[in-house]
């Protein structure tokens, strides 16, 4: 597995009817899951578009949001509530294109045109199937147009350069590893998207990342390992921030953040938690009703730029219906 790439597209090449056959009679294993993905072209692209967005450079103090949306079932409110706040930069996870569940729209570019932003998209996953629990409430369609979910960077001003980091190929959820939902079978592994952007003081180089929700903490750590390794590699010297739903403490006995070893390890290379509000990031939503423990899975880090203030925003449109089941994190940094 590639530590990152940069080939990039202005439209995800789909899955043709004979790949996916050979998807749904492959043996669940490792081996095959690799091999599968190879030839899943999309799997190794990222989808950009900044059609008509300023070439202006970002402040030096920038505002960045970061949001896993939870396929993102209203674009429109979410990038209301988002606007409201004047992100720089937005950072996404869980966010679905051409699925069933959310009426095969492209939810990332729905909400970036509704800002006034571009963006790169990268999936994590192409899903096999249509949804699971109240997702299927949402059904109408019985396939998923693409069946892509993944995360997404925002901004009006275009990127110097883009990369995109795949943090795992073993297949947890197609094998039907523990702590997997079986009627979420998917090809493909949790995914970081990274872009150098302009601002008045430099370059600096934003992170949108979602950790795995069924490993454990070494997977997690393993994973934080590799997105330092590859901006390292691709953006040696620049301030870095990064942020997204880590996970933290999910699949735990003790559903405890302080358990994970990914905080130290990352500090270990030179990175700061400092900009974080307390409390915790989860909320109950349209798809997760009644969940069963709050948790505070959503963190920026950064590295040789300095933490202003932070906040967590209730993940509610104008009516106080939920946007997701994680609340939105924001936070400024200066250069």
């Amino acid at each position: 597995m590639r530590l990152y790439t940069q080939a990039l597209c202005q439209t995800l090449p789909a899955v043709s009817s004979e790949l996916t056959d050979r998807i749904l009679a492959a043996p669940r294993t490792p081996q095959a899951h690799r091999a599968l993905m190879a030839q899943l072209e999309a799997l190794h692209k990222i989808e950009v578009k900044w059609e008509g967005s300023v070439s202006a450079p970002l402040p030096h103090e920038v505002t960045i949001a970061a949001w896993n949306l939870e396929r993102c079932l209203d674009p429109i409110a979410s990038a209301h509530t988002l606007a409201a706040h004047a992100p720089d930069i937005v950072l996404l996870s869980e966010m679905d294109c051409g699925m069933a569940r959310t009426h095969q729209a492209h939810t990332t570019q729905i909400l970036a045109q509704s800002m006034g932003m571009g963006y790169a998209y990268g999936v994590e996953f192409h899903e096999l199937g249509l949804g699971s629990g109240p997702e299927l409430e949402r059904v109408v369609d019985d396939h998923n147009q693409s069946g892509w979910h993944g995360n997404a960077i925002l901004s009006k001003t275009p990127p110097k350069q883009i990369f995109q980091i795949r943090l795992d190929d073993h297949g947890h959820w197609f094998c039907g590893a523990q702590g997997v939902d079986d009627a979420q079978p998917r090809i493909g592994g949790r995914v970081a998207i990274a872009a150098i952007f302009p601002t008045t003081q430099g370059y600096v180089c934003a992170v949108s990342t979602h950790l795995e929700s069924a490993g454990n903490i070494g997977i997690r750590q393993s994973q934080v390992d590799r997105i330092i390794a590859a901006v390292d590699d691709f953006a040696p010297g620049l301030p870095v921030v990064i942020g997204g739903d880590l996970n933290t403490g999910n699949n735990l006995a003790s559903n405890d953040w302080r358990d994970e070893t990914l905080f130290a390890a990352a500090e270990r290379q030179g990175f700061s938690f400092e900009n974080n509000a307390g409390g915790v990031t989860t909320r109950p939503s349209r798809l997760t009703r009644f969940p069963d423990r709050a948790m505070k899975l959503d963190w920026f880090f950064h590295r040789d730029c300095k933490g202003l203030d932070c906040e967590i925003v209730a993940a509610l449109d104008t009516s106080g219906v939920p946007l997701s089941d994680h609340e939105m994190i924001l936070g400024r940094f200066s250069l």
